[in-house]
């Protein structure tokens, strides 16, 4: 167990992520999926999942450093969640997904509960800059443990126009 001292997740900077437009091209993350419900990841799996696509990522060489890891969520359905982690190389022995888009992000910090209504406020917010979202994703910057220690849980939405 990891005590109040020990910090896993680097501390977060929101100021490059709030209200800024991100142009990705070939930007590589590892994918992996969890089942939830109700958008809820169930307990435990969502951990692992992560741990093993962390694994996998060091076994192959791909792993980014620490200040650079990003862990994308995108729930497509109440019943599984797409996750996606920043990687360094593509691999034939991984399931990589690459990105070339424009993401617009905003962040938010509070408790994961809020997520919807986090949501309608950044609607809100691509509505008055005339822009239209095709995706959201979810960027959770640190574990809850380190959110704690923190002080901050910050949630970085990023939609795909």
């Amino acid at each position: 167990m990891t005590s109040m001292t020990e910090v896993c997740c680097p501390e977060f900077d929101p100021t490059p992520w709030e209200g800024v437009t991100h142009h990705w091209v070939d930007k590589l993350f590892l994918c992996d999926s969890v089942p939830q419900l109700f958008h809820m990841p169930l307990p435990g799996i969502y951990g692992k999942t992560i741990s093993n696509m962390w694994k996998k990522a060091e076994h192959l060489g791909i792993a980014p450093e620490t200040k650079d890891f990003m862990l994308l969520s995108y729930d497509h359905s109440p019943w599984k969640s797409e996750l996606y982690m920043s990687v360094t190389a593509d691999s034939h022995e991984a399931d990589i997904a690459m990105f070339n888009s424009n993401y617009i992000s905003k962040v938010f910090d509070g408790p994961y509960k809020n997520v919807p209504t986090y949501l309608k406020t950044f609607e809100s917010y691509l509505e008055t800059s005339g822009q239209t979202a095709e995706k959201y994703y979810f960027y959770y910057t640190t574990c809850p443990k380190c959110a704690k220690k923190y002080g901050h849980n910050y949630i970085v939405i990023l939609a795909k126009i």
